[in-house]
């Protein structure tokens, strides 16, 4: 059952619903929680990810580097009182994960297996149908829109090389089993994409 009341909830929906969020809006967060609750038998503490997935984007401003900052510190805020201390921390501890997508050192055995899903959960559109994986470019450059095209290319372009580059794009053997090989020959195509626009 969430602990996310009703008022919180109307809360998160608002800021999802900003118009400039054309990918990490309200569809992206639905998506993550259809998914999550398809592995919640997988999930030692399946509130403290749910309250991860809404609380992971709800600061989201594409001129600034410290979204992920700024909403941990929102879910530490308003989760205070309806969490415990430890969780809370490991909500926060979740969301700061997002910024690089790598799971925390810290975090225990449990709380590792945890965050992996959350953060494949995250990751889940690279390994969608080639139609799903090309709307989403579409819809993070429009998020980008202020970025000229050279600067997107070449930023773009080491993001993606940055998933090529590691072992496994995704941390869980679950995802790495369903969306590995489709995030790869996606993540291949966009940049070849980019190298000859």
């Amino acid at each position: 059952m969430s602990l996310i009341d009703s008022k919180l909830r109307d809360e998160l929906v608002r800021s999802y619903a900003e118009p400039e969020r054309h990918y990490h809006n309200l569809t992206h967060i639905e998506a993550m929680l259809q998914l999550m609750r398809s592995y919640e038998n997988a999930l030692a503490d399946p509130q403290s990810v749910e309250a991860a997935i809404w609380f992971h984007d709800m600061i989201y401003d594409t001129r600034r580097h410290d979204n992920e900052e700024k909403s941990a510190d929102l879910a530490a805020s308003r989760l205070a009182g309806l969490f415990s201390a430890d969780r809370i921390a490991f909500v926060v501890g979740m969301i700061r994960a997002t910024a690089s997508h790598h799971v925390p050192e810290e975090f225990d055995e449990a709380q590792r297996l945890d965050c992996a899903l959350f953060l494949d959960t995250d990751l889940s559109v690279l390994g969608s149908t080639p139609d799903l994986f090309a709307a989403y470019e579409d819809a993070v450059r429009r998020e980008y829109g202020w970025v000229p095209d050279a600067l997107w290319r070449e930023g773009r372009r080491r993001v993606l090389q940055g998933f090529l580059d590691r072992p496994a794009i995704y941390m869980s053997p679950q995802f790495r089993a369903s969306h590995e090989a489709a995030a790869r020959a996606n993540l291949m195509r966009s940049l070849e994409r980019l190298a000859h626009p």
